[in-house]
């Protein structure tokens, strides 16, 4: 009942406000937000209705509630635009979110998240983007050794050979003294059959842990140890 009544009043104040939004607005907002540390959310405009892209879907529309607040179902949130002191979205306040501020900066033309770097290739903006995110928050789930090492499998699975040695780099350099990171990366390159650097590494990973099956067992069967 609650819901229906907050729908409710939603639905009357954007029947209320004025639907049309000015340019000025349009060009204001219209850009990506840094939604949480590696993902974002992209405002653009059609005819002049305010629509969303966010998390594969490119066709969200938020209600409008007044010049500055539109209402999100998908997340059952209020969104508001602020334009100082920075450009950015803000969520409504309300009893869930327990006190907490949530807001979301808008990102330059030129910014990206760490993994849209990382889907353009640009692996070195990749790896100072994931450095900045651990040097903020080292728990941050978007850096966790088994995220980034699950992603280098699914790139070496589908042959994106130079992609899964990359995200192993990286990986390697969030974490330095993890045994794992150097035997997935010794994986990556027997796959491209650069025999001297997969040894190192599977090397490198028994010199962290004597006890990791993974090299141990490579070097014993292809005679390397």
């Amino acid at each position: 009942m609650k819901r229906i009544l907050s729908l409710f009043i939603i639905v009357l104040l954007y029947s209320c406000g004025n639907s049309k939004n000015s340019q000025t607005f349009i060009d204001q907002v219209t850009g990506k937000y840094l939604f949480n540390s590696d993902e974002s959310i992209e405002i653009y405009f059609v005819k002049n209705e305010l629509s969303v892209k966010w998390r594969g879907r490119d066709d969200i529309k938020p209600l409008k509630v007044n010049d500055s607040t539109f209402y999100m179902k998908e997340i059952n949130e209020k969104i508001i635009f602020k334009s100082t002191p920075e450009i950015a979205i803000t969520l409504a306040p309300k009893r869930e979110h327990k006190g907490e501020i949530y807001h979301f900066k808008k990102l330059s033309l030129e910014e990206k998240t760490p993994g849209e770097y990382l889907r353009n290739n640009q692996f070195d903006k990749a790896l100072a983007g994931y450095l900045s995110i651990k040097k903020r928050d080292s728990l941050d789930k978007t850096i966790r050794e088994s995220t980034l090492n699950s992603l280098g499998y699914k790139a070496l699975g589908v042959k994106k050979y130079e992609e899964a040695i990359q995200i192993f780099k990286i990986n390697i350099a969030l974490y330095p003294e993890k045994s794992n990171t150097y035997d997935s990366l010794g994986d990556a390159y027997w796959k491209i059959k650069d025999t001297a650097n997969a040894v190192k590494n599977y090397k490198k990973a028994l010199s962290i842990n004597p006890e990791n099956r993974r090299a141990k067992r490579f070097l014993k069967r292809h005679k390397l140890d």
